[in-house]
């Protein structure tokens, strides 16, 4: 059910060496970007650096380590529902705001904060933006997204003019103080602070949730078991441009084991008080523990009826809703003697229970949203059904391996401290688990989708793809799917993901077109028999960028135009005359459209350049179809990217008229060869062999004939794959572990199939490419560049473009690479 996928730890260095934090935290973004905390040890060891550590979960040890500023102890890491920004809070009552710079993975900077002086945070969240979809599981079937998830109803903790979330976040000190930091527009930062109570007392753990009205709810404890759990109800607003926090008492709860008169001081200390989710304040976990053992009771805030003394019914008798209602803390599930509790990691999943009565909780109990993680001190992990808090699933670590013999169970308690998690994260889809254990070594966790339980092959696919599609709705990275992605899935995978977009309405499926096409690539990736296919999604998704830029240069000749623009009728022009003659389609275009300016067209070169050589290289590849291990060959069947290809000929040709120094240059056997023609004519007829999905035919022999005396013709161009990506994903697959060393690339065998792609991947010594502008590098580029944490697309950090044309291009790719990773900086000399 759960197994160590790879563990990546510090280099031993005798002087200076990172050590875990006290408290040691972590947190986990949608992006599937890890931060943790460790401190630096200097060499004379007086004081320590408090440091920030951020890893992308596909290349671990590409560690990037910031010093945090932070003068005392990092007690809190909390990123924001974009996985673009991370707060940071310490021991002193600093809070940091990290950004990344110019959006690359592994360049942050501090922009903003806000502080309560000398007073440690211990709570720490962002305010809600009020954005929460649903999953419904019991839904996963079903053909519309729109019924598998719903956006529901959930308002912001606070709204700018017109509705927008105001952005900010709200922090707990030790002393019972609440303090909210707004970020306003103009990037000033309003703060103001609150007591929680008129009576200030200790706070020793505290949690923050929030509710679907706009409010915010804060649970508080003082650390002892015998105290009572409190709940405030915390309202936020703008007044008179100055921050308003209005704060108010909800009911408490004691904890049951300090009622029950055989537990009464078992457990004197409350170690874990969480909310079950962000956006769920009325469920809540907590864990008592003493020096060896701890107890876990999940708790639920329900209205009930007030029972009325006969004596007053008989006065006014109550008559339907009017009878009064309390909220009331109830016990939902408590656990028997555990080992001691040393870490607790909560699920992301907002899944929707039809009704969280506990059958029909375990009804759904395979699904992996539904459990949480527990740490033990033995180095156990336990995965618990977050309401009955029955065992899911279940991971030994080499030490908590349990001896048999009393002997061994002796030697084991005298060998010294055991290795444990102090801090825990689970994914966005739970599929897998982060730890960072008491030596600051991280472990990634894989924990199957069936949560332990014997599940057919059909009903594991299930979830996976219900979560792909999850993923695909929502934007997240879906890293942590692919952890489970065997070779012989993948097929599966593709066309069951294929089928239901397709059953999707016509604008969803355009919402959608590109996550689907990076979602199939990186599923590609995965078998020997589908790599090759990966090297076309990515095509496509370039074509897809390119066709949209440059249709979107296009402009109406009059102010007053139909409804239509001039790319869609360019579309429709296309589709409907299938003359294989470029200049007879050439002739119902309105060319006025089509004007540019000079520079303009001169600036598109390189993006047009790529145009022709992609469709020259795909003609002469059409002899060759039988077989699929060439990158190119499923574009010989798509009709839709073969229409893009026809429609880009069009406007190229067009634009050819007016600035022919910007047309596709090709190295022509013969001077009158007019190569454009030629290359659109067996386009299309090739387009017409395939245009309906339904009825696909072969190409004839003349086509083929034709298209095998293209190399005779032409100079058929070398076409720049992307470089198989140096991740880790693809070496996971055996089951397994990898072990890793920050800022150490490994020195692993890459995948078993990459053999078969040597002939696309360019050597060392060889001139690199810009995958994005399409410009040569050289062997050695001296332009600082930037690469995919996904796919290596890589790319020059800076534009060298000044033309508006380009710059909306260079604007496509800006915060992520078009298959959707995110961009991290790559050293001068990358090989």
């Amino acid at each position: 059910a759960m197994d160590l996928a790879y563990v990546c730890e510090w280099e031993k260095r005798p002087k200076s060496n990172h050590c875990p934090s006290v408290p040691l935290v972590c947190a986990w973004s949608c992006r599937n970007l890890i931060a943790f905390t460790t401190d630096l040890k200097n060499e004379e060891e007086k004081d320590l650096t408090h440091m920030v550590h951020i890893i992308d979960t596909e290349h671990p040890w590409d560690v990037y380590s910031v010093n945090s500023g932070h003068a005392e102890v990092i007690t809190c890491l909390e990123w924001d529902q974009s996985g673009s920004r991370l707060l940071s809070a310490d021991a002193d009552g600093h809070i940091k705001c990290w950004s990344m710079t110019d959006h690359l993975a592994n360049s942050w900077e501090n922009t903003v904060g806000s502080m309560v002086e000398g007073d440690p945070v211990v709570a720490l969240s962002w305010l809600h933006n009020g954005v929460k979809l649903a999953l419904h599981v019991e839904k996963s079937g079903a053909s519309n997204f729109g019924e598998k998830f719903s956006r529901v109803k959930f308002s912001p903790s606070l709204t700018l003019f017109g509705g927008k979330p105001m952005e900010g976040w709200i922090a707990v000190t030790i002393s019972g103080l609440v303090t909210v930091s707004l970020l306003k527009p103009n990037g000033q930062v309003l703060t103001s602070t609150e007591s929680l109570c008129r009576l200030r007392c200790r706070v020793a753990l505290a949690d923050v949730a929030f509710t679907g009205g706009g409010n915010i709810v804060v649970a508080t404890s003082d650390g002892s078991s015998t105290s009572p759990v409190q709940f405030y109800k915390v309202c936020v607003s703008v007044v008179n441009e100055k921050c308003k926090i209005d704060t108010e008492i909800l009911p408490s709860l004691f904890m049951r084991c300090t009622t029950d008169p055989a537990r009464k001081d078992k457990y004197p200390a409350i170690t874990h008080l969480k909310f079950l989710a962000r956006d769920m304040s009325e469920q809540v976990l907590l864990c008592a523990s003493n020096q060896n053992s701890s107890i876990v009771e999940c708790w639920s805030l329900r209205k009930e009826g007030l029972p009325v003394n006969n004596i007053f019914q008989q006065i006014s008798p109550v008559v339907g809703d009017k009878q009064p209602m309390i909220l009331k803390w109830r016990i939902l599930s408590a656990t028997n003697d555990l080992d001691r509790v040393s870490a607790v990691a909560l699920p992301k999943l907002p899944i929707s229970l039809t009704n969280t009565d506990l059958k029909v909780a375990n009804d759904t109990k395979f699904f992996p949203g539904l459990g949480l993680a527990l740490a033990f001190h033995d180095g156990s992990v336990h995965i618990v059904h977050r309401l009955s808090l029955q065992m899911m699933a279940v991971f030994y670590g080499s030490s908590s391996q349990r001896p048999v013999d009393e002997q061994a169970i002796k030697r084991q308690r005298t060998a010294g401290p055991l290795v444990h998690f102090k801090a825990m994260q689970l994914s966005w889809t739970s599929l897998a688990l982060a730890g960072i254990d008491s030596h600051g070594k991280l472990s990634m966790l894989r924990i199957s989708p069936s949560m332990g339980h014997v599940l057919d092959m059909n009903m594991s696919l299930r979830h996976l793809l219900f979560l792909l599609e999850y993923c695909m709705v929502t934007g997240y990275d879906w890293w942590d799917i692919l952890l489970h992605v065997q070779p012989n899935m993948v097929q599966n995978l593709v066309e069951k993901l294929h089928e239901e977009y397709m059953r999707q309405n016509a604008a969803l499926q355009q919402v959608l077109s590109t996550r689907i096409v990076a979602m199939k690539a990186s599923l590609c990736k995965l078998s020997s028999s589908t790599i090759a296919r990966v090297c076309d999604y990515h095509a496509k998704l370039f074509l897809i960028a390119i066709s949209c830029t440059l249709k979107s240069l296009l402009r109406p000749h009059v102010l007053n135009t139909p409804d239509k623009s001039p790319g869609d009728r360019l579309t429709e022009i296309c589709s409907k005359i299938t003359d294989i003659d470029i200049d007879k389609v050439m002739i119902n275009l309105k060319t006025e459209e089509f004007v540019l300016e000079m520079n303009t067209l001169q600036s598109l070169q390189q993006l047009i350049q790529w145009v022709g050589d992609f469709v020259l290289y795909l003609l002469a590849s059409l002899p060759n179809q039988g077989s699929p291990v060439r990158p190119g060959h499923s574009f010989l069947r798509d009709g839709a990217s073969l229409g893009m290809f026809r429609e880009l000929m069009v406007v190229i040709r067009i634009w050819g008229l007016l600035k022919p120094s910007c047309l596709p240059v090709y190295t022509a056997t013969s001077d009158t060869q007019d190569s454009m023609s030629l290359l659109f004519r067996l386009l299309t007829k090739l387009w017409l062999c395939c245009r309906e999905e339904n009825h696909i035919t072969e190409p004839d022999d003349t086509l083929i004939d034709e298209c095998c005396l293209l190399p005779s013709q032409l100079l058929i161009p070398n076409i720049d794959w992307l470089p198989i990506n140096d991740g880790i994903i693809s070496k996971l697959q055996n089951k397994q572990l990898v072990r890793l060393q920050f800022g150490k690339a490994p020195g692993l065998v890459g995948h078993a199939v990459s053999s078969q792609f040597d002939a696309f991947v360019r050597a060392p010594g060889q001139p690199k490419i810009d995958h994005l502008r399409r410009l040569h590098l050289g062997a050695y580029p001296t332009e600082e560049c930037k690469s995919c944490t996904r796919c290596g697309c890589v790319t020059m950090l800076k534009s060298p473009n000044k033309v508006t044309a380009v710059k909306q291009w260079e604007q496509r790719w800006i915060k992520n690479c078009l298959c959707g990773g995110l961009w991290r900086r790559m050293p001068l000399s990358y090989s």
